[in-house]
């Protein structure tokens, strides 16, 4: 991490007091990759900012100094809320596994940050991503990719991490996936995302190290990465005329939005969508509203400017 202004920069090697709290997110609570990395980092600043001090040393007054400290650097509310978090996990651990008393963090709030909606595709957006023929093999590939990512509401580690013999039954049509914290569900896929998926099968054996028990293969045989997913995306997106920077998760939440629009049942979605709590799903009702607003000052006559 680059220090930030007034933030001691981070220790490049763990404090002893922080391998073992590293090791059970890994061992005991499955953290993925990626969560593990962040976690790592967000405790790493910890340690920066305690200086030479143990976690037992550390007060409620110096956690919240801390987080004055990150803010006046420059991390959002956002960031500063996931730090926190992290930090939470760590003394709450250590009170039930290490014999701590207090947990410094206890009462510490990070600043509030203004809701930002998530960005979403219009329905004829996504119609121009993905209906125009794909043109090669790569393109068949892509396509399968992106139809399955807005046909599932899948997140990108999902996607990048199926195998092509583990999850997938076009029989069925139904995909199955390990979520966050090691979690399984089981969502459909609709007709058109099968289709597509078929066509890349058929495809995918005449690629070199077809043997891969990756879904989704690079031209070289390899695992599709999720940084090679995204950038492919953003090229489709370009090429294809859609005026707008398209991510992966954009089409998980256009998934989201979509679905909810048409059928309004938000456990369904929630369920869909693998979120443990369904505030996490309520964001989609906003943009709903949205959605109703904009219809409603189009078409109401006492809406409509003269």
């Amino acid at each position: 991490m680059t220090p930030r202004e007034g933030v001691p920069a981070v220790p490049a090697v763990v404090p002893g007091w922080l391998e073992a709290y590293l090791h059970h997110l890994a061992s005991q609570r499955r953290a993925a990759p990626l969560t593990l990395e962040n976690y790592r980092r967000d405790l790493l600043r910890l340690a920066a900012l305690a200086e030479a001090r143990l976690p037992d040393e550390l007060t409620t007054h110096d956690i919240r100094r801390f987080v004055a400290r990150l803010h006046g650097a420059g991390l959002a509310p956002r960031s500063l809320a996931r730090v926190l978090s992290a930090w939470r996990g760590f003394f709450r651990w250590r009170m039930r596994h290490q014999g701590a008393r207090t947990n410094p963090t206890d009462g510490v709030r990070a600043p509030k940050a203004p809701q930002l909606l998530p960005r979403v595709l219009s329905p004829e957006q996504a119609g121009a991503l993905l209906d125009a023929a794909p043109e090669d093999a790569l393109e068949r590939r892509d396509r399968a990719m992106f139809e399955l990512f807005y046909s599932s509401g899948l997140r990108l580690a999902e996607l990048a991490g199926l195998d092509v013999d583990g999850g997938l039954d076009l029989a069925e049509r139904l995909v199955t996936v390990r979520g966050k914290r090691g979690k399984t569900r089981t969502v459909p896929v609709g007709t058109r995302a099968a289709q597509a998926l078929a066509d890349w099968l058929a495809e995918r054996p005449q690629w070199r190290c077809a043997d891969s028990p990756a879904l989704f293969l690079t031209r070289h045989g390899a695992r599709m990465s999720p940084g090679a997913i995204r950038s492919r995306l953003a090229r489709w997106a370009q090429t294809r005329g859609l005026g707008v920077h398209v991510h992966p998760h954009m089409l998980r939440h256009s998934f989201a939005s979509h679905l909810l629009q048409s059928s309004g049942d938000l456990r369904a979605v929630q369920e869909l969508l693998g979120h443990a709590s369904i505030r996490s799903t309520q964001v989609y009702t906003h943009l709903d509203f949205q959605h109703l607003a904009k219809v409603y000052d189009a078409a109401h006559p006492r809406a409509k400017k003269r």
